[in-house]
């Protein structure tokens, strides 16, 4: 122990407080860490906030905010009458580290990242009733061999709600299950690699995975700009010449980062260009289900199924570790219909149907309709509070999906603002994370506004804007 730490004992567990922080956070983040390493298991009883409070010499406050933040966390789980105790669903507990092993990087305290839905309202009641529906109505044939394509319940269920909410009208058979958004393009780059393809016309700045992933399996990416409209199709199509590029990825419901859609002369001229060139477009369609101001319009694909791929997945209206997404391949390519070779398998068969009853059942609508309102109402209170502490600073991206892109004063370094927000416990991405190319452009953040607790996004705003001040 050095002169900067004071050890405390909570219960039967002996934790570690670190100075030069305010002595909630300074406490909640002794009681995750007793948690995480096992000293604190689930059920455990944690002392009345009183109790505590006397025990530390700190007034009853500081242990409420700490207790809270946990609580909202799903660390500890505040039962009236039956006191505060460690929860059943907390972080497992972990061995020490070898020596060999990777530092893990631990989750900021003020989660503005982009990309990651609210953990903490996963319907997880729902699922597990959808988990014992999918154990009871299995078949022999589900369990011994299933198709690698997925389950027929799980691809009549997508294509049922594709039709629905996407206006893509697409027979079951042609739709593969795959372990997510990654999985489908990679299953496509390869069908594409190996019917000639050497190179795929990219968004810059895009989120990373996907081209990356197409590149691993052969092909080149072309950046193409954006703007508030989308991707710039006449770019696009110069592009095109000069490479012989005739596939191109996209995400006209919401690019990421911009937020932008794509205008409907640009849908109708990419989908002109890739009929005259006899070309693919791979659609990821990205948050199409988060949009707060209108109904999300439709896909790309219901205008040119002969064209358009449709890559999807559950990763940010659940969880990332749910796994599964899907692809659906254009109608005029039967190279890439099932997009599947050795190295490729659905998930697993007992996953997919409880998928499938998630969908049937209505407990997955229940939860988006949950969370549209759950994530219209942060995204109105991020906006206000970055007028409060950021006043003057642009704002821009549709009222949709999980971020916002914030703009900077000019000339200030936005990876330096990155960095100085992390020392105050808060993460946010620059903007230039996601660009392919080195074009300079205006000083910007990525701010997500996901997976943050509502309760603490003034405080995030707050540091945010000391850190912006600094650098400036």
């Amino acid at each position: 122990m050095t002169d900067d730490q004071t050890n405390h004992w909570v219960g039967d567990a002996l934790v570690t407080l670190e100075s030069g922080q305010p002595v909630h956070v300074a406490l909640e983040r002794a009681l995750r860490a007793a948690v995480r390493e096992g000293r604190l298991r689930p059920g455990d009883p944690v002392p009345p906030s009183r109790a505590l409070a006397r025990d530390l010499g700190v007034s009853r406050w500081v242990v409420t905010q700490a207790y809270g933040a946990l609580v909202a966390e799903g660390a500890l789980d505040a039962r009236t009458g039956a006191g505060t105790r460690i929860a059943s669903t907390s972080w497992p507990a972990v061995a020490a580290p070898r020596a060999v092993d990777h530092p893990v990087q631990p989750r900021p305290a003020f989660d503005l990242g982009p990309g990651v839905p609210d953990l903490r309202h996963l319907p997880r009641t729902t699922w597990v009733a959808a988990v014992r529906a999918a154990v009871e109505s299995a078949t022999p044939g589900d369990l011994v061999a299933p198709d690698p394509r997925g389950v027929p319940a799980l691809r009549h269920a997508l294509a049922d709600r594709l039709a629905v909410t996407r206006a893509v009208l697409v027979d079951a058979d042609a739709v593969v299950v795959t372990h997510g958004a990654a999985d489908g393009m990679t299953r496509l780059a390869r069908s594409l690699h190996a019917t000639g393809h050497t190179s795929v016309l990219v968004e810059d700045p895009s989120w990373p995975r996907l081209r990356d992933v197409a590149a691993s399996a052969g092909l080149q990416p072309v950046p193409v700009p954006v703007d508030a409209d989308g991707v710039d199709v006449d770019v696009l199509v110069a592009a095109a010449a000069r490479t012989g590029a005739r596939a191109a990825l996209v995400t006209p419901s919401h690019q990421f980062p911009v937020g932008a859609a794509l205008a409907p002369a640009r849908r109708e001229a990419l989908v002109r260009w890739a009929r005259a060139v006899d070309g693919v477009v791979v659609e990821d369609d990205y948050d199409a289900e988060f949009r707060y101001d209108r109904r999300p319009v439709a896909a790309l694909r219901a205008l040119a199924p002969d064209r358009v791929a449709l890559l999807g997945s559950l990763s940010k209206t659940l969880a990332p570790g749910f796994g599964v997404g899907w692809l659906v391949p254009p109608d005029d390519v039967p190279a890439a219909r099932t997009g599947l070779d050795v190295h490729t398998s659905a998930p697993p068969s007992l996953h997919q149907l409880a998928c499938a009853a998630l969908l049937a059942g209505g407990g997955y609508d229940r939860h988006l309709r949950s969370a549209r309102t759950r994530y219209r109402r942060r995204r109105t209170a991020l906006l206000a509070a970055l007028d409060r502490h950021l006043p003057g600073l642009p704002v821009t991206g549709l009222a949709a999906g999980l971020h916002v892109v914030l703009g900077l004063p000019p000339g200030v370094d936005e990876h330096h603002v990155a960095r100085l927000a992390a020392r105050r416990d808060v993460r946010v991405m620059p903007s230039g994370r996601y660009r392919l190319t080195t074009t300079a452009s205006a000083p910007a953040l990525v701010v997500g506004y996901g997976n943050l607790v509502d309760a603490r996004l003034e405080e995030a705003v707050g540091r945010l804007a000391v850190a912006v001040t600094e650098a400036t």
